[in-house]
């Protein structure tokens, strides 16, 4: 540490000697204070909220894998994923359905590269309500009864259900219009032609809305199948009033016999090159897909964690 001293001249140009002041500098060793060790490798991962979890713990498990490579994981919805690909934005992009060809056509336009395509696993869209509720199944057409636009159902009494408390309104819950499983949930329920009625309750977020069931006695909500909690039931479907329903589980996922079930993708822009290629890799190998199964969801059939 050194003392200096410095003299400050009046506007006159002379020395002024009252100005005489006293600074302190402290000289660091050469070196000290920049970062050690190589750079790391950072690859920009987001978009689908069913998919945040096992995004997430593909990430944490791959830091092991490769330490000079960090997965940046974020959610905000299989539409903000695919906004972030055609912006060119985005390394990986995570999508619980399909990218359609309009935005196929827009990423090609803006960035010049195909959006690549990968099949990462799959997902058991489970329909939760309150876990003092008594039904335990329902049929695809009583849940587009109760979400489609024109639908009968607004009581539980009108399923023959007698709710604890006598809080007898359905309250639906949904998710945003810019998320896949809103999306795939339509599609597969709703059916083609028909949109979600007016006066749901819709969450940004794949977690939130099973929190909202399990505080609501009298609500209903579908979400990926990892997000259960103790706190609420999952429903057994069945695909027509008398056959038989299942439950959403890996095995009745893997067979065909749930009927709500659906692939989940990643894509890139163009063939993946260098470290995003080597993780992409990592992920469709048996220690990628058994991070699948324990983050709640179903692996690729032929993959190591699939038997």
């Amino acid at each position: 540490m050194r003392t200096l001293f410095l003299r400050f001249k009046s506007r006159f140009g002379k020395p002024a000697a009252s100005l005489l002041l006293a600074a302190t500098v402290v000289l660091l060793p050469a070196g000290c204070g920049r970062s050690k060790g190589p750079r790391k490798t950072m690859i920009q991962n987001t978009g689908s909220d069913t998919m945040v979890n096992v995004a997430q713990a593909w990430a944490e498990e791959y830091a092991q894998v490769a330490p000079n490579v960090s997965v940046e994981v974020s959610g905000g919805g299989s539409g903000t994923g695919i906004a972030a690909l055609i912006a060119g934005t985005v390394d990986i992009s995570n999508c619980s359905r399909k990218v359609e060809p309009k935005e196929a056509e827009q990423a090609r336009k803006n960035t010049g590269k195909e959006p690549r395509e990968y099949l990462v696993g799959y997902d058991a869209l489970a329909v939760y309500v309150h876990k003092n509720n008594p039904l335990e199944e329902i049929t695809l057409d009583q849940l587009a009864q109760i979400y489609a636009e024109g639908g009968k159902f607004t009581q539980w009494t009108q399923l023959g259900v007698k709710m604890p408390g006598g809080a007898d309104e359905i309250i639906r819950v949904s998710r945003q219009s810019n998320s896949g499983t809103y999306v795939y949930f339509r599609e597969a329920v709703l059916g083609k032609g028909r949109d979600f009625r007016l006066g749901s309750r819709d969450m940004h977020g794949s977690k939130d809305v099973v929190e909202l069931v399990s505080k609501t006695p009298g609500a209903i909500g579908y979400s990926g199948m990892g997000y259960a909690t103790p706190e609420v039931k999952t429903l057994r479907v069945a695909r027509k009033a008398g056959e038989k329903a299942f439950a959403p589980t890996v095995r009745n996922a893997l067979n065909h016999t749930y009927p709500v079930s659906r692939p989940l993708y990643m894509y890139t822009l163009g063939e993946p090159a260098g470290e995003v290629k080597k993780f992409m890799e990592w992920v469709h190998s048996p220690a990628g897909q058994k991070i699948v199964v324990k983050s709640g969801y179903v692996p690729l059939t032929g993959s190591g964690a699939a038997q």
